[in-house]
């Protein structure tokens, strides 16, 4: 469902709940208030992202520093496992020494990599045997967005990126 806009050329029918702002205000104490408010189209895309985490992943994603991310294993047999991503390069497979362990024969031993570009994420397949799916489309690599779905043999990753990264990209 798609919000329907408000806003007129004269300025009428604005709201607040319609609109992306920056306050930065003068608070009675003397500070600068600069509090960040979301656009409803955007505060809707991240409320549906968040439909399906509990209340203790929340917390876990509201505490991301920035450069960072967390995947959340969806489905697969480990379902719950959460892995954070904070280093250049992650690599995920069967083998003991991968950074994410997946521990079934639908994974390669050394089957994909998470790399870290300054505050994005991108996912690179290392020539696997049943390929890594992004949202659904097998892929050599891709940039990762939030809430995107990637598919190592049998598990399914949720990515969240860190909301003080995403926070610049709802005002920009």
């Amino acid at each position: 469902m798609r919000d329907r806009d408000n806003t007129r050329a004269d300025g009428a029918g604005d709201d607040e709940e319609t609109r992306a702002t920056t306050s930065s205000n003068a608070v009675g104490d003397g500070t600068a208030d600069t509090t960040i408010g979301f656009s409803r189209e955007a505060a809707a895309q991240l409320s549906a992202v968040d439909a399906d985490v509990t209340a203790e992943e929340h917390e876990a994603i509201a505490a991301l520093p920035s450069g960072s991310a967390l995947l959340i294993v969806r489905r697969g047999p480990n379902s719950g496992a959460r892995f954070l991503l904070d280093t250049d390069v992650t690599t995920v497979g069967r083998h003991p020494d991968a950074d994410i362990f997946l521990d079934d024969v639908t994974v390669s031993r050394r089957h994909a990599e998470f790399l870290r570009h300054g505050t994005a994420f991108e996912v690179k397949d290392l020539s696997s045997l049943n390929g890594t799916y992004y949202d659904g489309v097998r892929i050599d690599t891709a940039l990762l967005t939030d809430g995107a779905e990637v598919q190592i043999g049998k598990y399914r990753l949720t990515f969240y990126a860190s909301r003080r990264d995403l926070a610049p990209l709802a005002t920009g």
